[in-house]
């Protein structure tokens, strides 16, 4: 059976980094990387943009080439899938049956696409937007494609749109909830991108209930539950994701909705370390909430934390998180978190394509949403971990820098 000092379950943004980490802190035992997909590590967010638009090849989203991972020692174990884990004896089980052995176990699977469960989900035709097989279905079917419905009005959703919009197809966007972003984003910035949106050709439904989707073998329309029938050839599903946790779950460690971990992403079983998607952990810019947080600065940052720990350098995981957004040519830049904000205030005039959503909490500064507005992003990373507190006509001025409001 073989056996690695450190083994890496999941070959994604917080493998690849947790990989890297342990050999840039001195870590110099045994490391295997397991990935269910066939490729090496690769960057995710370009799938649904750049990717599937096809203006960058997938050479240049790999997150490193392959002779980086054999300079540093990394074992890579490409299309294998850990069904089982073990944490008395220290073994994990792939989908083939074979045992691996470990002395520390990094959980950096992510999460699979959410995906829905009415009549004709399984249709031809029908996508998610997680890997690059996902993309590659995509692209190979879009030359008999004119009409596409988008299943969800979050940041893969509207992306999605975006790029299919650019190549010429109709999209129609359904959305179950009032507006778009609504679990992410206040009402200003969610008005500003249904606006763009449809200024770009995008049919946008909000309040859309879907009863199923209509078709033989592949595809054909969309009924809705008042029984209209939107016809289309593709649906594209955008509904967010599942963590995939299920083996740890099974073998006892703590958790729910992804998997507990405390400030070093240490689970409750012994040795093993989850980070990523799928960690559920204590978050000060969320009250001290147990969250999920799904971005490539969260799953780099823990993945950080957890190689420093195995190899005996002390860290703890406390970063501010911040995320970004691309559609048309609207570069939009999130920094902190705006779970549970009471107040926004608006920076500048939306009309302008460049403008700044600012949440506030019982007065302070906690998160930030900047359109085509960098200077304000780059400076708002220290109004959120400060907790600025400012007269809200001087947040809304945008003379006045918010550097200068300290």
């Amino acid at each position: 059976m073989a056996h690695y000092d450190a083994l890496i379950v999941g070959a994604g943004q917080a493998g690849a980094q947790a990989a890297v980490s342990l050999r840039q802190h001195g870590f110099e035992g045994t490391i295997g990387m397991i990935g269910a997909e066939p490729e090496l590590p690769y960057e995710r967010p370009p799938l649904s943009k750049e990717y599937l638009s096809g203006e960058k090849p997938f050479e240049r989203l790999l997150i490193r080439p392959a002779a980086f991972w054999d300079e540093r020692r990394v074992e890579m174990m490409p299309g294998r899938r850990i069904v089982k884990v073990d944490p008395d004896t220290k073994t994990v089980v792939d989908d083939g049956g074979e045992a691996i052995g470990y002395g520390s176990l990094i959980w950096a699977t992510g999460g699979a696409p959410r995906t829905l469960s009415c009549q004709g989900h399984a249709l031809a035709g029908v996508h998610t937007m997680r890997d690059r097989s996902d993309a590659d279905r995509m692209r190979r079917e879009l030359a008999d494609v004119r009409t596409v419905v988008v299943i969800g009005g979050g940041y893969i959703g509207l992306e999605a749109a975006a790029v299919l919009t650019k190549q010429g197809k109709a999209v129609v966007l359904l959305e179950a909830l009032d507006r778009v972003l609504a679990r992410v984003a206040g009402e200003p910035l969610s008005r500003f991108f249904e606006a763009e949106h449809r200024a770009h050709g995008v049919e946008i439904r909000l309040g859309a209930q879907v009863d199923c989707i209509l078709g033989d073998d592949r595809v054909t329309g969309v009924r809705m539950a008042d029984g209209e029938v939107i016809p289309c050839e593709m649906v594209v599903v955008g509904i967010g994701i599942v963590p995939a946790v299920e083996p740890l779950l099974a073998a006892g460690a703590a958790g729910g909705n992804g998997v507990d971990v405390d400030a070093q992403c240490r689970t409750s079983l012994n040795d093993v370390y989850v980070v990523g998607d799928c960690a559920r952990h204590a978050n000060r810019y969320a009250q001290g909430a147990h969250i999920r947080v799904e971005s490539v600065q969260n799953a780099n940052d823990q993945a950080v934390v957890a190689a420093k720990t195995i190899a005996g350098v002390e860290a703890s995981y406390d970063a501010l998180p911040w995320f970004w957004s691309n559609q048309y040519d609207l570069r939009l830049q999130t920094v902190g978190l705006s779970l549970d904000h009471d107040e926004v205030v608006v920076r500048g005039d939306p009309a302008s394509r460049s403008f700044t959503t600012i949440y506030l909490r019982d007065g302070a500064v906690i998160a930030m949403d900047c359109v085509n507005m960098t200077r304000d992003y780059a400076h708002g990373r220290k109004a959120v971990t400060d907790g600025l507190v400012a007269p809200r006509e001087r947040l809304a001025d945008v003379t006045v820098a918010i550097k200068d409001m300290f």
